[in-house]
C-alpha cells in the first residue's frame, strides 16, 4: 500500500518504509530522530530509511533481508538509517502502529517538484492553494516505474521550478475528473496561475498524445505560448513556437468592424485547440497580402513549403474538426513509427518484470485460495490436503508469483480436491519460520498423515499445475500383466498424458531388492513431475521378453510417439535412474525458447539448432528425426528456433553473420570447448543424406567455422551484484553430491529443513547451466583437444 508521497525519479530517490521496530536487526544502522534524518537529505543523494515505535517480532524476516542489504546499497550510494519514533512525534511518517507497513517512496531532489496524491481532495486541495501563482501538470500513470512515469519525472526535472507536477497512479481519482480510460497514462495542464476568483475551478486541457518525453516537452511548450496572437502580415511568413514544434497554425480572420465579436471567437477556439494548434487574429483591414473575400479562416501546416489553405467555415464545431482530422493523421503515423521501434512493455525478457508490468492493474480474485494465519494454518492443513503458497508482500517475485498462483486457482476451481491456500509471511513471520520457509516464494503440498513436500519446479501456472495433477503415489504399484499393459498404453491415467507424455515402468525380479529400492527412492524423487511405476511379480518375464528387456530395466512409453522402448538398469543407483528419466522425458527434436534452453544446454552437448521464422518445414523434421533414430545425432542436441515465437533468435543469427542471413538456416553451435560456430551451406538443400555428410566433415574437421564465441565472462557491474557467487558460496556451505540427489520420501518429511537444503543443491544445476560455465571437454570436435577453457560464452 502506497501513501501520500509516492515519487521516483533516477537521478536521486529516497526511501522511507514505515515498520515496526525488530530489535535483532537493525543493531548496525544508524538511529536519527525524525528531524535529524530529513536535516541530512541531500538533492541527488539516495537514502534508504525506516521509522520504528515499537518491538515485534512480526517483520523479523524482512528487518533481517534489510540489514543484508545495507553493504550493497552503500556500495551504490545509497545510505540506510533507522529512525526513532517518540509518542510526541507528529511527522506523518511515525504514525500509530494501525497505519505502519506502508511505503512512502520519494526523491530527494524532486520532493517538493512533484507531489504524489492519492484522492480527489488532495488535488482540490494543491489546486486551490495555487490560484493566482502557479500553473499545475496533473498526471495519471497505471504504476511507478513504466516508460510514462519516467517521461512524468524528467519534465518534472526540467520544469518542476515553473510548475508544480502532481503525480497519482489511482484510478478512482481520473475517474474522478471525467476520464474513464484508465489503461493509458494521462497528463493535464491546470491553468490556476490567472484564476484570481478562488470560487472558480481551473480550466484544464488534456495532453492527448501519448506520454513520452518529447511529446510532454512539445505540450508544456505550448500551455507557455500566448494564447492568441494578433497579427499583420502574410501568413506565410509568420513564424511562431508552434510551427517548431511541428504544431500547424489557424488564422481567425478579422476586421476593423467585426474586430470584438471576432477576438471572442478566437479565444474560444484558441482554448479549444490548445496543444494542438497555434490560433492567431489576423487583421484583414491592416494586410497588404490579398486574401480571397469569403475566406474568414486561413490555415498552415506546419511542413515547409505547403500553401496555405483559405476557409470558409460556418461554425467554430467545424473549424476544430477540420484541425483536428490533420492532426490526427499526423498522430497515426507518427504512432505507426513508434510501434515499430519501441519494445513492447507487455513481453520481456525478465519474466518477474513482465508479469508485475501486465499485470499492475488487474484485480486478484483473491477469494479463490484461503488466507492462513497462524490461529488457522494446523487446523486447516490437517483437515484436508492443501497447497500453501508462502510468500512476502514487500516482495516483487513473490507478488509477480501471486498472479500465476491465483491463474491456478481459477484453473482449478471446481475440479481438484486440493485446498489452495497462502500464507502472507510479511505478517506471519513465526509461521513461516516453523514451516522451515527462509526464502520467498515457497509452495508446500501438506497431505494428510504425511509432511510436507516442497515444490522446486518453475514458478509459473503450467509447472505448477503439472506438480499437482500429478501428486499420484510414485512409483505406482502394478499388480498384474494386464494392468501394465494399460499402464504402458496410457489407458490407466489417461487423464494424466497431457501433463506427462512419458510413463515410466521399472521392471525388477521379486528378488531384487535392491534395484527396487534405489527405483522406488527415484519415483518418489520425481513425485510431481513424471509418472513412474513399478512391476516386480513373478511373471514379470513376459513383459521383459516381450519388450527385449534385460532385468533390471525401465520401459518408456511415449505416447506421442505411440512407441516403447527400453532401457537397462544394471548397476544404476537412484541418482543415475533420475538422469535416465529426466533425460528422457525431454523432446527429441524440441522447439528452443528462452525458457527451455537450460535444460538442453544441461546436457553439454553442441546444438545443432534450426532457426526458421514460422513453423519448419515436415521433410527437414522428417529428415533430423531419421538421423536421430538411426543413432547419427547422439553427440548433438537437435532442436529448433521459431523467430516468430522467439525473436532473440534474431539477434543470435545476427551476431553470427554480422548480417541477418537468409531462413530456414542449420547451424551447430559448440559452446562447450572452442566455441564455435558452423553453417550447413545455404545452397545444400536439408535432407537425410546432405546432413550427414556434412556432419561427418565436421567430425572430420574438415569444415570451416564461420565465427568463434567470445570466451568472455557475463560479469556484474559491481561485487554486489554478484549473486551467483554468493550462491556458490551459500550452497558450499552445504556439500552435496555431484550427480543429481534424491532421498527417501520418509526421510524428506522428517525433516523439512533438510529438503530445502536439498532443493538449493537440485536447483543449482540448472543454475549453473545458465552460465554456460565449466562445460565438460566435448570430443566431437578436433577443437575439442584444447585445453579446458573457464570461461562464459554467449549463444
Amino acid at each position: 500500500m502506497m501513501s501520500s508521497s509516492f515519487n521516483i525519479f533516477r537521478v536521486g530517490i529516497s526511501v522511507v518504509i514505515m515498520c515496526i521496530f525488530y530489535k535483532s536487526a537493525v543493531d548496525s544502522l544508524s538511529e536519527l530522530s525524525p528531524q535529524k534524518y530529513f536535516s541530512t537529505l541531500q538533492p541527488g543523494k539516495a537514502s534508504l530509511a525506516y521509522f520504528c515505535q515499537a518491538d515485534s517480532p512480526r517483520t523479523s524476516i524482512f528487518l533481517e533481508e534489510l540489514n543484508e542489504a545495507i553493504t550493497p546499497l552503500q556500495d551504490y550510494g545509497i545510505s540506510v538509517a533507522k529512525v526513532n519514533c517518540v509518542k510526541e512525534e507528529t511527522s506523518r511518517y511515525c504514525g500509530k502502529e494501525e497505519d505502519l507497513m506502508k511505503a512512502y517512496l520519494f526523491s530527494a531532489l524532486l520532493f517538493n517538484e512533484v507531489k504524489y496524491i492519492t484522492t480527489l481532495e488532495d488535488l482540490q486541495n494543491i489546486e486551490n492553494a495555487l490560484k493566482g501563482k502557479a500553473n499545475i501538470a496533473f498526471s495519471y500513470v497505471r504504476a511507478i516505474g513504466t516508460p510514462e512515469h519516467r517521461a512524468v519525472m524528467e519534465a518534472a526535472f526540467v520544469y518542476g521550478t515553473t510548475y508544480q507536477f502532481v503525480l497519482t497512479t489511482e484510478t478512482a481519482l481520473l475517474e474522478s475528473i471525467g476520464n474513464e480510460d484508465i489503461e493509458n497514462a494521462h497528463l493535464y495542464f491546470f491553468h490556476c496561475k490567472q484564476v484570481l476568483d478562488l470560487t472558480l475551478q481551473c480550466r484544464r486541457t488534456l495532453m492527448e498524445q501519448p506520454l513520452t518525453t518529447l511529446n510532454i516537452h512539445q505540450f508544456i511548450k505550448t500551455m507557455e505560448a500566448p494564447l492568441l496572437t494578433e497579427v499583420t502580415e502574410d501568413p506565410q511568413q509568420v513564424s511562431t513556437v508552434h510551427l517548431q514544434l511541428g504544431l500547424p497554425l489557424v488564422f481567425i480572420v478579422s476586421q476593423q468592424a467585426t474586430y470584438e465579436a471576432d477576438r471572442r471567437t478566437a479565444e474560444w477556439v484558441a482554448w479549444r485547440l490548445l496543444g494542438k494548434a497555434g490560433v492567431l487574429l489576423l487583421l484583414r483591414d491592416s494586410l497588404e497580402v490579398d486574401i480571397p473575400q469569403h475566406s474568414n479562416v486561413i490555415f498552415r501546416r506546419a511542413e515547409e513549403g505547403v500553401p496555405v489553405e483559405f476557409l470558409v467555415l460556418d461554425d467554430i464545431d467545424s473549424l476544430i474538426s477540420h484541425v483536428e482530422s490533420n492532426v490526427h493523421i499526423e498522430e497515426i503515423q507518427e504512432d505507426e513509427d513508434e510501434d515499430t521501434k519501441s519494445p513492447n512493455m507487455d513481453v520481456q525478457d525478465d519474466e518477474v518484470a513482465e508479469t508485475v508490468y501486465r499485470d499492475r492493474k488487474r484485480p486478484l480474485p483473491l477469494e479463490l485460495t484461503v488466507e492462513l494465519t497462524e490461529e488457522t494454518f494446523n487446523t486447516t492443513v490437517v483437515a484436508s490436503d492443501s497447497i500453501v503458497l508462502f510468500y512476502a508482500g514487500w516482495q516483487a517475485v513473490s507478488m509477480a508469483f501471486l498472479q500465476s498462483y491465483i491463474d491456478l486457482a481459477i484453473k482449478l476451481k471446481g475440479t481438484s480436491t486440493m485446498l489452495l491456500t497462502r500464507v502472507n509471511c510479511a505478517d506471519w513471520s513465526d509461521l513461516c519460520t516453523k514451516q522451515n520457509v527462509t526464502e520467498f516464494p515457497v509452495v508446500k503440498m501438506y497431505k494428510e498423515g504425511k509432511n510436507p513436500v516442497s515444490y522446486v519446479g518453475m514458478l509459473g501456472t503450467e509447472d505448477l499445475l503439472k506438480f499437482i495433477q500429478l501428486r499420484i503415489s510414485c512409483p505406482v504399484n502394478i499388480t498384474s500383466v494386464q494392468e501394465a499393459e494399460e499402464y504402458l498404453s496410457g489407458e490407466l491415467y489417461k487423464d494424466l498424458i497431457s501433463y506427462s507424455s512419458v510413463s515410466v515402468l521399472g521392471l525388477f525380479s521379486p528378488n531384487m531388492t535392491t534395484a527396487k529400492e534405489d527405483f522406488t527412492e527415484a519415483g518418489n524423487y520425481l513425485k510431481g513431475y513424471a509418472i513412474t511405476g513399478i512391476y516386480s511379480e513373478e511373471d514379470v518375464l513376459i513383459l521383459s521378453d516381450k519388450y527385449a528387456a534385460t532385468l533390471p530395466a525401465l520401459l518408456l512409453s511415449r505416447h506421442k510417439e505411440g512407441k516403447i522402448e527400453s532401457i537397462p538398469l544394471a548397476n544404476s543407483h537412484a541418482q543415475d535412474i533420475i538422469q535416465i528419466i529426466t533425460n528422457a522425458l525431454l523432446e527429441t527434436f524440441p522447439e528452443i525458447t528462452v525458457e527451455n534452453l537450460p535444460i538442453y544446454l544441461r546436457l553439454q552437448k553442441p546444438l545443432l539448432i534450426l532457426f526458421s521464422d514460422g513453423s519448419i518445414n515436415p521433410q527437414y523434421k522428417k529428415a533430423i528425426l531419421m538421423l536421430v533414430k538411426e543413432k547419427h545425432l547422439d553427440s548433438l542436441t537437435p532442436c529448433w528456433l521459431n523467430l516468430k515465437n522467439t525473436p532473440v533468435g534474431r539477434g543470435i543469427l545476427q551476431s553470427y553473420f554480422d548480417t541477418m542471413p537468409p531462413l530456414p538456416l542449420l547451424v551447430v553451435v559448440n559452446l562447450h570447448s572452442g566455441g564455435q560456430v558452423f553453417a550447413f551451406p545455404s545452397d545444400q538443400a536439408i535432407t537425410e543424406q546432405n546432413l550427414l555428410l556434412w556432419l561427418k566433415k565436421l567430425e572430420a574437421g574438415l569444415e570451416n567455422h564461420i565465427t568463434i564465441l567470445p570466451a568472455q565472462e557475463w560479469k556484474p557491474p559491481l561485487p554486489a551484484y554478484d549473486f551467483l557467487s554468493m550462491m556458490d558460496a551459500a550452497a558450499s556451505q552445504h556439500p552435496t553430491r555431484k550427480d543429481p540427489e534424491c532421498t527417501k520420501e520418509m526421510d524428506v518429511q522428517e525433516n523439512d529443513k533438510k529438503q530445502h537444503e536439498d532443493k538449493s543443491a537440485i536447483i543449482k544445476e540448472p543454475i549453473e547451466t545458465l552460465r554456460i560455465k565449466h562445460w565438460n571437454r566435448s570430443n566431437w570436435f578436433k577443437e575439442g583437444e584444447k585445453s579446458f577453457r573457464h570461461d562464459n560464452k554467449e549463444l
